[in-house]
């Protein structure tokens, strides 16, 4: 695949358009308009992000210059997007996860469907179905940017925690050494 210039691209876009207004589809022509404006803007403000990570000054370079980049959102959705993210699924899956404020561990990946099971690894609220709901979303939003290969997230009902052994015996003397109370020993 060759490399397509900046004036390229935007000779082939003015062509579509041009096409699109000799149709005579008023309503087709100014939704095309729109979608590349949608996308410029987006790719744009990619771009920006990309500059501002970059040339933000570091104390030291740090071990992984892409790092800033890749922990990025926007700029991770772009590279995924394009297929040019260099982290392989379960190390994007990994860093978007680590974002929650809820942790979990992953139960397991279908990688046919697309379904990631998880499960909540702390003691979180009443472990009530809004609870479950609002893990599964928070993943869903964050996994959206890092992870699209995942479709769907199932968060999986914690067994129930077995009750902690009470121990129950006589309660410990309060008799010092020589066998009278501490209390009246003086």
């Amino acid at each position: 695949m060759s490399a397509t210039t900046a004036e390229q691209a935007g000779r082939r876009v003015e062509e579509v358009l041009d096409r699109l207004a000799e149709n005579g589809d008023a309503e087709a022509h100014a939704a095309a308009e729109e979608v590349v404006r949608v996308l410029m803007e987006f790719y744009g403000t990619g771009l920006a992000r990309v500059v501002d990570l970059l040339g933000r000054p570091a104390a030291r370079p740090p071990a992984d210059p892409l790092g800033p980049l890749l922990a990025d959102e926007l700029v991770a959705s772009l590279l995924n997007l394009h297929g040019l993210h260099p982290e392989d699924a379960p190390t994007r899956v990994d860093r978007a996860l680590s974002a929650l404020s809820q942790p979990v561990e992953i139960a397991g990946f279908d990688d046919t469907t697309g379904v990631l099971r998880l499960r909540v690894t702390a003691s979180s609220g009443c472990g009530c179905p809004s609870t479950q709901e609002s893990v599964r979303q928070a993943a869903v939003d964050a996994l959206a940017c890092f992870a699209p290969e995942v479709t769907d997230v199932q968060v999986d009902t914690a067994a129930p925690r077995e009750p902690a052994l009470l121990q129950i015996g006589p309660r410990p003397s309060l008799a010092g050494a020589d066998g009278r109370s501490s209390a009246t020993a003086s």
